[in-house]
């Protein structure tokens, strides 16, 4: 379902040039002012918030929460401890209705649920001509949501406060976990790096690079599904043939952008999936030996000669194809 858009006022991105210097302070990132990561007022939007149907966690909600985590966990045949820095603060304090922000998040992020069916949300608070903005709203259009190569994080409301020139982005409740089953078999692990690759390929295909494709960055919903995350450093390259960056910050930095050279964002999405690969493999146990061959070309010093995505996700299907079935049944731990 495509989220609700609540008083809209922005317009599309302007057009890019064709270099785009992601380390200057007029285009990049975290450091220009439509860009730069905010940190808004709870407090004082937490009524817009509500009436558009959410609602931020308060003491209440942290402690509850607890107690239903600590009661599923002795139902287990765990022994729990209630001496943990979240319950605590959440019990000092005399308003049970006080927000209660969780301390493991960046001040542009709360939790919170929706007020219909109890749904668990993460909030994000943006600037509202951000590209970050532009580029979610894009892809949770009408036209684009329900492609199923598309795995953004299901956003289920876009709530606009133009005299803030803010935006809440509310997004559901993933976990950060990449692989949660354990054991996990190996079709249900090579499943998950397909999802990521994929959508990359969806995103390219309309000229948007994420720029920022890490582990950390991907969420799964606990049934075999995947999403990308935080498009802070995402950029979108309509009417440019061969785009090209240069000085860009993400988690896995290409060696031409890393030297100061310029480079194409979309082999810079090539580069970092296969970083990522490699950290999935080294993270979950995995061996893979036929992914070797894909993996090196992806990481190709040489950004020209790297595939592009969707190459890679060909590549990556004739692999998988080719794998005996009982090994993919098999869990990490027997696939040595």
């Amino acid at each position: 379902m495509s989220p609700v858009l609540r008083r809209s006022s922005s317009s599309d991105s302007d057009s890019e040039s064709q270099l785009s210097d992601c380390s200057s302070s007029s285009s990049c990132g975290d450091e220009d002012e439509f860009n730069k990561r905010i940190a808004p007022n709870w407090c004082a939007h937490r009524l817009i918030i509500e009436r558009c149907g959410f609602r931020l966690d308060t003491r209440r909600d942290v402690k509850l929460w607890y107690q239903h985590y600590w009661e599923s966990l002795i139902s287990q045949g765990y022994t729990v401890t209630k001496d943990l820095p979240g319950y605590t603060r959440a019990c000092n304090g005399s308003d049970d209705n006080e927000l209660c922000k969780d301390a493991g998040l960046p001040e542009n992020l709360f939790r919170g649920t929706r007020c219909k069916d109890g749904t668990k949300v993460v909030i994000k608070a943006v600037h509202l001509r951000s590209r970050e903005y532009d580029v979610v709203r894009y892809l949770s259009s009408p036209s684009l949501r329900n492609d199923p190569r598309n795995h953004l994080i299901p956003i289920l409301d876009l709530i606009e406060v133009p005299k803030d020139d803010l935006v809440f982005m509310v997004m559901e409740e993933w976990s950060s976990h990449l692989i949660p089953e354990t054991p996990c078999t190996l079709r249900l692990y090579l499943g998950a790096l397909r999802q990521c690759i994929e959508h990359a390929v969806f995103m390219h295909s309309h000229h948007i690079a994420h720029l920022d494709i890490s582990i950390r960055n991907m969420l799964t919903d606990y049934r075999s599904n995947y999403a990308y995350i935080d498009f802070e450093l995402a950029r979108r390259f309509d009417g440019i043939h061969h785009p090209r960056i240069r000085g860009c910050r993400g988690t896995e930095v290409p060696p031409e952008l890393e030297q100061g050279g310029v480079g194409d964002p979309y082999k810079t999405d090539v580069w970092a999936l296969g970083r990522m690969i490699l950290r999935a493999c080294s993270l979950t146990g995995y061996h893979v030996p036929e992914l070797a061959a894909l993996v090196g070309a992806m990481l190709n010093p040489n950004f020209e000669q790297r595939p592009t995505a969707a190459v890679a996700l060909k590549s990556f299907d004739t692999i998988m194809s080719c794998i005996p079935e009982a090994r993919l049944r098999m869990s990490s731990g027997c696939n040595h």
